[in-house]
């Protein structure tokens, strides 16, 4: 809840903000209290309480009082804490591992907990039924673009992950209604990944956003929004680096439903693809002892 609330801090008001910063530090005490008795406690009014829960993922204000109710469980259960301690220049290579692992695990178990299901079900129907699918990202959300791309080609699906934000407009021209796009930006204000999914929209394909900024500019033109978390950023461990795990656990949990949707025709096109690169990756033990290469004449 800490996490969630740190990235998305930036787009908070001050008395959204100021209910979410109550949540997230005392979750027992928050899970009691009615949506009245919360807005008297952080000064604001239910209305922003009810907000306040639905920008952190929640349908309503009752569905954040049973998360928080589970999370206070969890941690008077002695569940370990989450570890977020940044990274210094001297830190021993052992320690630096054992952070990284903490937040990454931290990152996903977050990133799980806020996924709206009912918009991840929505998706996967979308894209498991497109005609065809473009997917925009830049820099490291450009990686995680390639690799949802490489799954669905490898279940059937026509799927392309465009870098160029020039040949993204200008492919998302072509899309039309039974088509899907998806944009994928943390800090969902990426101009290189809003422009091409805005057009997308214009032109009635089905628009999907995966951003760690819910009510970010890209989410204005996305009919369904998948809401990732990331630890926060610092010197050594840029937002780029950390927002691509929660992106690709998404891209997974996409991944999966769509060749569960589409079973009959994802797992027969998934053999054909690992028989035709098998004998590619088919390696030989080497016999006898090496000898070194010869220079051609």
């Amino acid at each position: 809840m800490r996490a969630k609330v740190r990235s998305l801090a930036p787009t908070m008001t001050r008395s959204v903000h100021a209910v979410a910063q109550a949540v997230a530090s005392d979750p027992a005490a928050c899970a009691k209290l009615t949506v009245t008795a919360l807005a008297e406690r952080t000064g604001t009014s239910e209305a922003t309480v009810v907000r306040t829960a639905r920008l952190l993922g929640y349908p309503g204000y009752k569905d954040l009082r049973l998360a928080l109710a589970a999370l206070a469980a969890q941690q008077e259960s002695g569940a370990a804490p989450a570890v977020t301690a940044d990274i210094a220049v001297d830190d021993p290579i052992a320690e630096v591992v054992a952070k990284l692992a903490a937040e990454e695990r931290q990152t996903l178990a977050d990133t799980a907990a806020g996924l709206d299901h009912a918009q991840l079900a929505a998706a996967v129907s979308a894209l498991a039924t497109a005609r065809r699918i473009d997917i925009y990202g830049v820099g490291a959300s450009h990686l995680v673009a390639q690799d949802l791309a490489q799954k669905l080609l490898r279940i059937g699906l026509i799927a392309h992950a465009h870098g160029d934000p020039h040949l993204a407009v200008t492919n998302a021209v072509l899309l039309r209604p039974g088509d899907a796009a998806v944009a994928i930006t943390h800090s969902g204000s990426t101009g290189d990944v809003v422009d091409p999914l805005r057009t997308a929209f214009e032109h009635g394909a089905t628009t999907v956003a995966l951003t760690g900024r819910p009510g970010s500019p890209v989410t204005h033109y996305a009919d369904l929004v998948l809401a990732t978390s990331a630890p926060r950023e610092t010197e050594l461990r840029p937002a780029a680096m950390s927002s691509r795990t929660s992106q690709l656990l998404v891209v997974d949990c996409l991944f999966v439903g769509i060749a569960q949707q589409t079973y009959e025709t994802a797992a027969p096109a998934l053999a054909a693809s690992y028989e035709a690169l098998a004998p590619r990756h088919r390696a030989t033990a080497p016999s006898g002892k090496r000898t070194p290469r010869q220079e051609s004449p």
